[in-house]
């Protein structure tokens, strides 16, 4: 975490520190505070808690933090959740919640190390309560929106480094730090649809894969070359649960997408323009692109490391279950802004995967109430 935030206190950062030493993989790191060393060591493994200590169950859990939100909160919990037989999920579909803790992020001072409402962000997902770890994944665009916004600006943002180094430990100790990679196919070798008349040496079929995402290494801290991978696993997390998100944080994602991406893609409504694309490309690599009015105010560098799972994210916005016409209009916003600045930044991958979602958007437009899986019954054959 950044060193210029001097409102974070000693126990912010041991604590910080020593819950992320729970994963058993994250070790001494001297550069988390040279000056100031965790005295105790708070344990939190179940696995590892004495007969005395009592597992809460889900929803003592739910209250705990329910009753700790309403502490926070401008106005007061309704009641009803807390008296929801799963109050968890109740809390996590709430709106009127939800918009109140979003105001709260938004604010120009969160963000900061004694920030309440990024600590009980941190603490219940510390919980190790799946149903409440949603309710900190549902806001996860916000914060990491606002936190890669922001960060230029020198601002003090330990709280929500502290969230986001919360989710890449968890998703470190889920992986085992292991990558993540799938196998393609190799026609070279026969399978069960088909056969190859090629001699090969070796009939032992060779996996070749791809990754997905690369091996994790354990952080302690957030320093600007680590930046994009952490909070692009914490992107990650939030995609493997993205079915069960909400579809106002979906769409509170792709409004970021578009801050982040600072280009204006409405000339892309109708999709990809492959010719006037490699016409603006051409002008960009050769220095001829007309200049900008001005930076775009929360633009950001876009490494693939960070593309990539904001990608992820938004093929599920234009493909998933959701039937959301507002989610599936930000979602093509989002694509759009981010192919104009793949093509601004002259990024070739970027360009291919932003333009695929593009396409997706227009048979999107086209095709609304089409059942592509149905059979259609017809005496006409077409050749």
């Amino acid at each position: 975490m950044s060193r210029h935030q001097g409102s974070i206190t000693s126990v912010d950062w041991s604590m910080v520190k020593s819950s992320l030493g729970l994963t058993g993989q994250v070790t001494s790191d001297a550069t988390l505070d040279e000056t100031t060393k965790p005295e105790t060591t708070v344990n939190s493994d179940p696995s590892t808690a004495t007969h005395d200590t009592p597992v809460l169950d889900s929803s003592t859990k739910a209250q705990t933090a329910i009753q700790a939100l309403s502490l926070i909160l401008p106005a007061s919990v309704p009641p009803p959740i807390s008296s929801h037989d799963n109050p968890a999920f109740s809390l996590l579909h709430d709106p009127e919640i939800a918009s109140q803790i979003s105001s709260l992020l938004r604010q120009p001072n969160s963000g900061a190390g004694d920030n309440h409402l990024c600590r009980w962000l941190y603490d219940t997902f510390q919980s190790s309560d799946s149903g409440l770890q949603l309710v900190v994944l549902k806001f996860l665009p916000i914060i990491a929106g606002i936190y890669l916004s922001r960060v230029t600006q020198r601002k003090p943002l330990a709280g929500f480094e502290a969230v986001l180094l919360a989710l890449y430990a968890h998703e470190t100790t889920s992986r085992n730090g292991q990558s993540v990679t799938v196998s393609i196919p190799d026609l070279s070798h026969s399978s069960i649809y088909h056969e190859t008349k090629l001699n090969t040496k070796n009939s032992a079929t060779e996996l070749n894969l791809a990754v997905i995402s690369a091996s994790l290494e354990p952080h302690g801290t957030v320093r600007s070359t680590r930046r994009a991978r952490i909070v692009g696993v914490a992107l990650e997390l939030y995609y493997s649960k993205i079915s069960q998100m909400p579809a106002v944080s979906k769409i509170d994602f792709c409004e970021f997408c578009v801050v982040w991406a600072g280009q204006d893609g409405d000339m892309y409504k109708d999709g990809p323009d492959i010719e006037n694309g490699r016409s603006e490309a051409s002008k960009v690599a050769n220095g001829e692109a007309a200049e900008e009015k001005g930076p775009k105010e929360g633009r950001i560098p876009l490494p693939w490391e960070l593309l990539q799972p904001v990608l992820r994210i938004l093929g599920h916005c234009l493909m998933g279950p959701t039937k959301s016409k507002e989610l599936h209009e930000a979602a093509c916003a989002a694509c759009r802004s981010l192919y104009a600045r793949a093509l601004h930044d002259v990024n070739t991958k970027a360009i291919l995967a932003t333009g695929s979602l593009l396409r997706l958007c227009k048979i999107g437009l086209e095709s609304d109430h089409v059942d592509h899986t149905e059979i259609i019954m017809t005496n006409i054959i077409n050749l």
